[in-house]
């Protein structure tokens, strides 16, 4: 082993040191960490928080069949009222909770890569002898707020009747980025 030369006195470090050992100044709050610069050195601005993280994506709100943030007034009401035509439909009937989220994941994917605005996504209405509705009809929309959709929608609503009503949903896409 190597012989360690003693530290000299008068060296920053030595300052330091002897700084973050003397904590039991009657100045300093017990709850605060010892100093670790030199005495007459002025003392280091902390980062804050905020700086230190990456920046976080913005949230997005929450879509529901009455809530559509994205959207003007005319547009929401022509889509409620059937008036502006889907160019892709996708029917759920028949499949599982499973495939049907991943074939509503991968058709709004699709959709909005081939430049689509507007689809329609057939959930069936499932109306149940005790009133209750079908198990697709009640998850669609919460999959169309998922992180891997939400994205890419600009609002959703219950179909015309014409169209399917209760049991389908007509959505639109944002555009698709170039």
């Amino acid at each position: 082993m190597a012989d360690v030369a003693p530290m000299d006195s008068t060296s920053p470090l030595y300052v330091a040191a002897l700084d973050a050992l003397s904590v039991e100044s009657a100045d300093q709050d017990a709850a605060s960490p010892p100093p670790l610069w030199n005495s007459g050195a002025a003392r280091p601005e902390p980062t804050p928080p905020e700086r230190m993280r990456p920046p976080l994506a913005r949230a997005l709100p929450r879509l529901d069949h009455d809530a559509q943030p994205g959207l003007d007034k005319a547009t929401a009401q022509k889509m409620r009222r059937g008036k502006i035509r889907p160019q892709r439909r996708l029917d759920l009937h028949g499949l599982t909770q499973d495939e049907a989220r991943r074939a509503l994941t991968a058709f709004l994917r699709a959709a909005q890569e081939a430049g689509c605005r507007d689809i329609l996504v057939i959930t069936g209405k499932g109306v149940k002898k005790d009133g209750s509705i079908g198990v697709l009809r009640a998850r669609t929309p919460g999959w169309l707020n998922a992180p891997e959709n939400r994205g890419r929608i600009v609002a959703f609503s219950y179909a015309a009747p014409k169209d399917g009503g209760e049991g389908a949903l007509y959505i639109r896409l944002k555009k698709a980025s170039a």
